[in-house]
Order: structure tokens, then sequence, then C-alpha cells
């Protein structure tokens, strides 16, 4: 944080209030990596190997919000999220298949490496707008780490596997069907909490994720493109085949669905 981060550049005259809103809303957000490596320890308990990577991408996840609330904090102290606020996004997730979760999250490292690198181009201050850019960084490098134990799942359980990822896959690629933002901080995940069950739910304004990505970074449906061609692009690497729309993505998932069918579910 130190040393790459040019802190002597910060100019204030480019640091709107609207800005310094959105980046203590980030902070907040980026905080859950807290309740989501909880989440991983406990439903991969039985895989050490990926249980030791969530230390790292724990670790790595952690230090975006605290970047965030350290800009914050030398340049806006009054918009600094207090330690309720961060709190409130700590809580715990509903047991999920383990498959499915892995592909949730890679597809949210494609979005979110989209999602910084749009708003680095909308922020108009020096420093911030390079602290967004090293966090897309981190989120495509993480996305490529997940990508790794993906390959590794699909060796150990074959059709299994590919039945969930593409499931999710069509899910996460098919964003512009839906009424809001396909992101896990996005997604209900404790039934008891229901509807204040998402992380945006938790923030100080539940309502903010919409308003940045649609007011204000203007995330538009070319930017929406290059986050599909991203996770269709993988999907094609993945499962050696090519996908060049969500629809193609689908009649495999139906097809590696049947494959693994009872032979009595099948014919039925």
């Amino acid at each position: 944080m130190d040393k790459d981060i040019p802190w002597d550049k910060f100019d204030a005259s480019l640091l709107t209030d609207e800005q310094a809103q959105t980046i203590r809303m980030n902070a907040i957000t980026e905080w859950s990596a807290l309740p989501a490596t909880e989440m991983f320890l406990r439903d991969n308990r039985g895989d050490s190997d990926f249980s030791a990577f969530m230390s790292v991408w724990f670790f790595e996840e952690q230090k975006h919000s605290l970047v965030l609330m350290e800009y914050l904090r030398r340049f806006r102290p009054d918009m600094c999220p207090t330690e309720e606020e961060l709190h409130n996004v700590r809580f715990e997730f509903d047991p999920a298949p383990p498959l499915e979760t892995l592909m949730l999250h890679f597809c949210g490292e494609i979005r979110l490496n989209h999602w910084y690198r749009c708003a680095a181009d909308w922020h108009t201050e020096p420093v911030i707008k390079q602290i967004y850019k090293i966090i897309s960084q981190d989120e495509a490098r993480h996305g490529g780490a997940y990508l790794r134990y993906m390959k590794k799942a699909l060796n150990e359980v074959g059709d299994k596997a590919r039945a969930a990822f593409a499931k999710i896959g069509v899910l996460m690629a098919s964003a512009r069907r839906t009424e809001k933002p396909l992101h896990p901080t996005n997604l209900h995940v404790n039934q008891a909490l229901f509807p204040n069950d998402t992380v945006q739910s938790r923030l100080p304004d539940p309502e903010w994720l919409e308003r940045w990505l649609d007011n204000q970074i203007k995330f538009d449906g070319e930017w929406e493109k290059k986050v599909v061609d991203r996770i269709l692009h993988n999907m094609s690497l993945l499962f050696e085949r090519t996908f060049s729309n969500v629809q193609e993505l689908n009649r495999y998932r139906k097809e590696v669905t049947q494959r693994i069918l009872p032979a009595g579910a099948a014919a039925a």
C-alpha cells in the first residue's frame, strides 16, 4: 500500500462528494470478503489445498477495503465507514454446493474486474483512479486462480463439475435479463434473514449499487458484453468447446445434465 499507491499525487479539486460516497460504499462492500471466507472454509472443509488458498485470497481481498478506507482516512475522513457499518456486512451465509459457489465467485471476479476498470475511467482524481486499476487487476488474478481449481474439479468429478459450472455460467452471463446486477454480494444467501440477506441490502444505502452502475460509472451494454464474452471465453477453454452466446452454453448444460441423470429419469 505504501509503494503501489501514489498518495502524493492527490488532487482535492478532482474529488467530488458524490465520488467519495461511492468509494465509501465500495469499501464496505469489499469488507464482505470476511464472511465469504468463513463460508468457503466451512463448505470446503474436506479440501485443505483450496482452504489454504483462501488465506491468500482473503488477505488480498481485505486489502481492497483497507486501501479504500485509507484513501478516505487521508483525504475525506468524514466519509470513513464506521466499525458498525463494516460489521453489519459480516453475517452467516447458508451452506451451498461448493462447485456452484466456486463458479459463482469466478464469475464475480470477472464482473468486478470490469466494474472497477469502468470506475477507474469514471473517476477524475489520479490516486483513486490508480487504486481502482490495481484492485481490478487483483480481481482478474483471483479469477485465474479460481479457474485452476475449476480445472482440478473437472479432473476429479467430471460431468458433475461441468453441470454445476455451466448452470451458474448461464445465470451469471444473463445479467441483462434480470432487474438487478448479478454479483455474489447482490444475491440472497441467508433464508432466515430474508430479505435483508444480501451484502448490498446491509449497506447504509442499499440502493447505491444500481445507481453507481447505471448513473455514475455508466456500466452500459458495451461493458456488460465484455463481461459476458469473458465468461463465455473461459467456459470455452474449460470445456474445450466454443460458446459464442449464452444459448449455446445453456444447450451444453442440458446435454451434460442429461448425461448424469439416472437412466429412468433421463428416459422420462
